[in-house]
């Protein structure tokens, strides 16, 4: 590998990272310094015309000042190895650490808003006008689709990919029909309760079903409209702790470029801050979301009626999103088990507390 790469070094050692949920990735020391190296698994995002397409997006956006971390290039100028059918990318190290919501202070929440507003108008530069794809990722797929549940010992069954990529033509994507969350919801109770060890984790999932059921049909009135015109924003498409990186109070690099894709920017914005903000309890830190909100809407440019909407459409979606169960009882995956407590309350506070959330947000 690293004889593309010429002026990287000899290499030293090669330590694989334990951090990330969908590609692999590796701290590689040489004689000139250290890098990070990337394995492209995610059969979504793992293309070669895919990955060359990112790593241009992030060439481009560090020419405007975006803190990112494009790819060393190769001897030929290319970006993208492929080795035995597989893609791989070499990095510059870039020394940090991730930093939740909690070790931000207001200040420091106020810049990230305004660093997700730069991202957002910068990749309206480098990137043109939107395709009319949204793609649909990670945690904002919850509903629709059978399950196929992995017993204790067995094999993992099919499930539908949470990185699928839906046409929107010309009108914007829908939000998830309850009906086929209830079904989906009825499949994971089943799972959760046949499971021959059940542990506190299967207890709490039947708890937080059983109460997401009855919250959607009290609630089942207030699904959002689908948008009548398609998404045409770049979006980053995962924008949380892991994948921005301080050194001190600042951001030093935006990582992960795997998802970029065209969706609403505003949706972004919310989910993100649902992510960074949001506490063990499962309730969010208003007095940041507001500080964070407000430096966006600045920097992007978006209006405060246009954050109140994407308020709305991710609050659907978190109370339809089981995409963490979905890990658990489909594909016998537990990595995501630990975020499980914090973002099954966080659904149920932010029904409860949705004034005060929507205010935060536009206020």
């Amino acid at each position: 590998m690293l004889r593309r790469y010429p002026d990287a070094g000899e290499p030293l050692s090669c330590k694989p990272i334990t951090k990330g949920l969908l590609n692999h990735g590796y701290r590689v020391s040489t004689t000139r310094g250290s890098y990070f190296l990337k394995h492209h698994l995610d059969d979504s995002t793992g293309d070669r015309a895919t990955i060359v397409r990112q790593h241009r997006a992030t060439q481009r956006l560090q020419s405007l000042g975006v803190p990112v971390a494009p790819p060393v290039q190769d001897t030929e100028g290319d970006t993208v190895t492929e080795i035995g059918g597989r893609c791989y990318a070499l990095h510059p190290w870039v020394d940090g650490l991730h930093r939740a919501g909690a070790q931000l202070s207001t200040d420091q929440s106020e810049r990230l808003g305004a660093l997700l507003g730069a991202v957002h108008t910068g990749l309206e530069q480098v990137m043109g006008a939107g395709t009319g794809l949204v793609q649909r990722t990670g945690g904002s797929v919850g509903s629709g689709g059978s399950v196929r549940a992995v017993e204790s010992g067995g094999s993992a069954g099919s499930v539908e990919s949470a990185g699928s990529i839906e046409s929107v033509g010309s009108v914007g994507h829908r939000s998830p029909d309850p009906a086929d969350t209830f079904a989906l919801i009825d499949d994971l109770l089943a799972v959760a309760r046949r499971r021959r060890s059940r542990d506190a984790f299967d207890e709490l999932a039947e708890h937080r079903l059983l109460e997401r059921r009855t919250l959607l049909e009290r609630h089942a009135d207030r699904r959002p409209p689908t948008p009548g015109a398609p998404a045409t924003g770049w979006v980053h498409g995962d924008f949380h702790p892991l994948n921005v990186l301080y050194r001190g109070g600042d951001p030093v690099a935006i990582l992960d470029w795997d998802r970029l894709g065209v969706q609403p920017r505003a949706e972004e914005a919310v989910r993100a801050a649902a992510i960074f903000f949001v506490l063990p309890a499962g309730k969010l830190e208003l007095e940041k979301v507001r500080a964070y909100a407000r430096a966006y809407r600045r920097a992007a440019g978006a209006s405060a009626a246009e954050l109140a909407a994407a308020v709305h459409r991710v609050w659907w979606e978190r109370l339809n999103d089981f995409w963490i169960l979905r890990w658990r009882y489909c594909l016998d995956d537990r990595r995501a088990d630990p975020q499980f407590p914090a973002v099954s309350a966080l659904a149920v506070w932010w029904t409860r507390e949705y004034e005060a959330v929507c205010e935060a947000f536009t206020g």
